[in-house]
């Protein structure tokens, strides 16, 4: 049986998931992103894990909390004519329970059984809640 395996990167430059769907659509809608894809300098070694079912997981402020699932890597060549990894993701942003992360650089693997669960139709409630108080519930263990 195959393995899969996910994806957790930062979300730079975002405040909230609200922010991140808010900041994909004006991207489609100014034709600057017709996918919705994330460029990144290294491609993924467990390609075919990732391709088997992975997503990868955002992290929002230093909690993870919404994933997006991997569709494809498309291989991109930059204007200064270095390889890149095009990760395409599905267009939907699922939200998940809250798990903190200490700050990284670039991305890091995340084995299916440590990703946090798909929050479903709790998803409104959390709305309410603000980051903060998410990281804070997620550092002792109630999230």
């Amino acid at each position: 049986m195959a393995k899969t395996i996910n994806l957790v990167k930062l979300c730079v430059g975002i405040d909230s998931v609200e922010h991140l769907e808010s900041h994909r659509a004006t991207r489609r809608l100014e034709g600057t992103e017709s996918l919705n894809q994330h460029i990144t300098r290294m491609w993924p070694r467990r390609e075919s894990e990732l391709l088997n079912g992975g997503s990868i997981y955002w992290v929002i402020k230093g909690v993870i909390q919404a994933r997006q699932i991997v569709l494809r890597l498309d291989e991109v060549i930059g204007n200064d004519g270095i390889r890149r990894c095009g990760i395409v993701m599905d267009p939907e942003i699922i939200r998940t329970q809250a798990a903190t992360r200490r700050p990284f650089q670039g991305w890091r693997y995340l084995e299916p059984i440590d990703s946090p669960a798909d929050l479903g139709n709790r998803a409104v409630a959390q709305d309410d809640l603000p980051p903060e108080l998410m990281t804070a519930l997620a550092d002792i263990g109630v999230r």
